[in-house]
């Protein structure tokens, strides 16, 4: 009976060898494929993260270039308002010079008029020296008529002296009326002149704050792409260390 017992066990220790030579080559086989698996896993990660910093790139250069065309935009404006601005400017210029031209021009004529009115005055008093003279000879000649000739001379003098007083005044009062319109129309134009530089001024101004408001939003637009872009990497980190 005993022979027979140790028979039996020798019997059964191949097929228990077997079976361990068998679970350890299908641990081995398991590990292997678990860690094949992992380095796949790992590999796709890889690929992602770089698929993320790839993407992130692009969104950098994009924006860089936006905020580079904006730029370029900014000065283009900038180029322009200052062409029309330099218009504008010699426009103004140029209808000034016309205004002070027109202008140089009827106190030309003015001028011209009032010098022949003084030549055509100082012919009539010679004309009047000449026929006081000629009055004066015959006066000597016609003694008899002398104090009434006389009297009848020193009346249309006064008359005519009288006459030409009144001419001289009016034509100072014409000269002085001319003068207080000339200032009148410069203090005006002063005027004018001043308030096309407030305005330039406002206009300016305005310019100078949509700008600060145009670089505001552009700003808020920027917060607000970073915010959603770290929100994301955020998001995906989180998803990341919860599959792991």
């Amino acid at each position: 009976m005993r022979n027979r017992k140790k028979i039996k066990r020798k019997s059964k220790n191949p097929g228990g060898l077997s079976k361990l030579a068998n679970f350890t080559s299908e641990s081995i086989s398991s590990a292997y494929e678990a860690y094949k698996k992992k380095q796949q896993n790992k590999k796709i990660e890889e690929i992602k993260l770089k698929k993320i910093e790839e993407s992130s790139k692009i969104i950098k250069e994009k924006k860089e270039l936006r905020l580079k065309e904006d730029q370029l935009r900014k000065e283009q404006e900038k180029l322009r308002f200052k062409d029309e601005e330099l218009k504008i400017k010699d426009k103004e210029l140029k209808l000034k010079e016309e205004k002070q031209k027109l202008e140089n021009e009827r106190l030309n004529r003015k001028d011209e008029e009032l010098r022949l009115i003084t030549q055509d005055q100082r012919k009539k008093e010679k004309e009047l020296k000449l026929r006081g003279e000629e009055q004066n000879r015959k006066d000597v000649d016609l003694s008899v008529r002398e104090e009434e000739q006389k009297n009848k001379e020193q009346k249309e003098q006064r008359r005519k002296n009288k006459t030409l007083k009144f001419m001289k005044e009016e034509e100072q009062k014409q000269k002085e009326l001319e003068y207080l319109k000339i200032k009148e129309w410069e203090v005006k134009f002063d005027k004018e002149q001043k308030l096309k530089e407030e305005e330039e001024e406002m206009r300016e101004k305005k310019l100078r704050q949509r700008e600060s408001e145009r670089a505001r939003l552009r700003e808020e637009q920027e917060n607000k792409v970073k915010e959603d872009l770290s929100s994301r990497l955020e998001t995906f980190s989180i998803d990341k260390t919860t599959k792991n």
